[in-house]
């Protein structure tokens, strides 16, 4: 557990969950799982929820992210969430989605070949843009 300030000077607790213990809340007695990093029992709410059981049923017990985000949730089911909310996912198992890789392909006139370099954008752009750019 670890204590946070909140934006009213008042302390916060918040509590973290690494993926292991999500992983083991993965039943109909109890279901865990994880989008954007927020660590979410939504057992109470599988009988509730429109797309069916077993979408969730599939993503129970694991990072959620990705699945949520491609059904397009609407502005009023991400509000639904808060209600679930127990905790953060800790940062040790949080995946590092501002660290991007990127294909950069090179031409040239000549017949060589150049092949794709999988490098980081942000050393990328560090290097190889203005001083003035704070990334």
């Amino acid at each position: 557990m670890a204590n946070g300030e909140g934006s009213s000077g008042e302390e916060s607790q918040v509590t973290y969950y690494t993926l292991e213990d999500v992983r083991k809340r993965n039943s109909q007695k109890e279901l865990w799982l994880v989008i954007h990093g927020r660590v979410y029992d939504i057992t109470r709410f599988v009988e509730e929820h429109p797309g069916g059981e077993e979408v969730l049923f599939e993503q129970a017990g694991a990072d959620a992210t990705e699945s949520f985000e491609d059904v397009g949730h609407s502005v009023d089911a991400r509000e639904m969430l808060k209600q679930y909310y127990v905790g953060d996912l800790h940062p040790d198992d949080c995946k590092q989605g501002s660290k991007k890789d990127v294909l950069i392909t090179t031409s040239s006139n000549s017949t060589r070949y150049w092949p794709l370099l999988p490098i980081n954008l942000e050393v990328f752009l560090k290097e190889n843009l203005s001083e003035e750019i704070d990334l």
